[in-house]
């Protein structure tokens, strides 16, 4: 079983959005039996509350459903528990290490990395636009799904 973990600041806009996005990807494909997919937060602030409403619309009109998710924060344990775990910006990503003490198994990611670009998923909570980190996600998702299925097919 191959385990991903996405993370944000506060885990209801982005992480939720490429969370639950790449879920669809992957049952769409014929795929969801061999992952586990979730995410989680690297702060308190949200803990409990819903997928934001601007994230939950972007994931609707795709027909992706997002009931029941909570946000949650990340434990020191998930480094041990994902085999990728994937931030959405360079501050998630120093937050990460600093939840984890590290990344010796080279298991932490930015999303767009897999893109080429480096850059960081657009935060909707600052901009308000979701269109524009929909397209960050899709765009992401979609190469770190394909970079995925490489690396196992090459082990």
């Amino acid at each position: 079983m191959i385990k991903v973990l996405f993370i944000c600041h506060g885990n209801i806009c982005r992480s939720p959005m490429a969370h639950y996005y790449f879920q669809h990807l992957i049952t769409t494909r014929g795929l969801a039996h061999r992952f586990h997919i979730d995410s989680a937060a690297t702060s308190t602030e949200e803990i409990g509350n819903p997928v934001h409403p601007g994230t939950r619309k972007k994931l609707r009109e795709a027909g992706i459903g997002c009931e029941g998710h909570r946000a949650k924060q990340m434990k020191k344990s998930d480094y041990a528990a994902y085999d990728y775990i994937i931030g959405m910006d360079s501050w998630n990503i120093r937050n990460i290490n600093r939840i984890t003490g590290g990344d010796p198994e080279g298991k932490v990611f930015k999303l767009l990395d897999f893109t080429g670009s480096g850059r960081d998923v657009a935060d909707p909570w600052y901009t308000g636009d979701f269109d524009v980190t929909w397209r960050d996600v899709q765009e992401g998702c979609g190469r770190l799904l394909n970079y995925i299925l490489e690396k196992e097919r090459n082990i």
